[in-house]
């Protein structure tokens, strides 16, 4: 599928606000690109897994620029409901008016809808996604007495880290299963060092040091840190590095100190940083 370039807002466009004005960086990994193309053609939803920082959502943005769709995206959190995702009824000056959520807007109007860390949802607002994810593709809409039928250009894309996973947070098999599914990992070395000098404009020395740094902290995943370094966070030290700060003490503030508040851990990665940084 070739790139198509994103149209120019229309008068009125309820998607507006949701078009992409550029087109984002990626640097592919794998087969990730073709993979989701394949699905797109197909309508079918999309479960992407992988660690946070990794490029999860930057993919997103790349496939909805290339294949030309507006992308509603939604930041996932524990208090988010149904009618967060749906809509509701609102209350204003010249009575009652129905407000569509993201979800329904995206559905509607066709668009694809990205919904960031999934798991980080009440299971009883995901059960909502149920019935755009089959062969159905209808959203009910109990509050206004509406059963939406899926624009054909609507797609679903969610995220999580399994990494995160606990007894309180997973995501249910009768969901999960509903997903075709792409796993996501950190860039190769020299894939990674590229992505930092790309995004923060650093000289590819102290890319190369810093993503060297990040492989090191990942190696303590599971000795005392849930996860290691992520690529954003390797691209933030490189850019305070890059407006004037000591390579050192932008890796402390952006890196070491956003790991981990456990003094001994701290000291270890700060050792790490040492060596690297002398």
């Amino acid at each position: 599928m070739q790139a198509v370039p994103q149209p120019a807002p229309i008068f009125n466009d309820p998607l507006a606000d949701w078009r992409l004005r550029s087109e984002p960086y990626y640097e592919a990994v794998a087969g990730e690109i073709a993979a989701f193309e394949a699905a797109h053609a197909l309508r079918l939803p999309v479960l992407l897994k992988g660690p946070t920082g990794c490029g999860k959502t930057r993919f997103v943005e790349a496939m909805a620029w290339r294949c030309g769709k507006p992308l509603v995206t939604v930041a996932c959190h524990e208090d988010l409901t149904a009618s967060d995702l749906v809509g509701r009824w609102l209350l204003d000056a010249d009575g009652t008016r129905w407000q569509d959520g993201p979800l329904t807007l995206a559905a509607r109007h066709g668009a694809i809808c990205y919904l960031d860390e999934i798991v980080e949802a009440r299971p009883d607002t995901t059960v909502v996604l149920h019935p755009l994810t089959d062969a159905r593709r209808v959203l009910p809409l109990n509050a206004r007495n509406e059963l939406l039928h899926a624009h054909p250009d609507f797609q679903l894309v969610v995220s999580y880290n399994p990494g995160y996973q606990g007894l309180h947070k997973t995501l249910k098999a009768s969901t999960r299963q509903r997903f075709t599914a792409l796993e996501f990992h950190y860039p190769d070395a020299k894939r990674e060092t590229q992505i930092v000098m790309r995004e923060s404009g650093a000289a590819e020395p102290l890319a190369a040091a810093l993503v060297a740094v990040g492989e090191r902290t990942r190696r303590l995943k599971g000795h005392g840190l849930d996860e290691g370094a992520s690529t954003r966070m390797l691209v933030h030290a490189a850019a305070l590095a890059g407006s004037g700060l000591d390579a050192r003490a932008a890796c402390l503030q952006a890196i070491v100190a956003p790991l981990s508040d456990d003094p001994d851990l701290l000291s270890a990665l700060q050792a790490t940083v040492d060596a690297s940084f002398a």
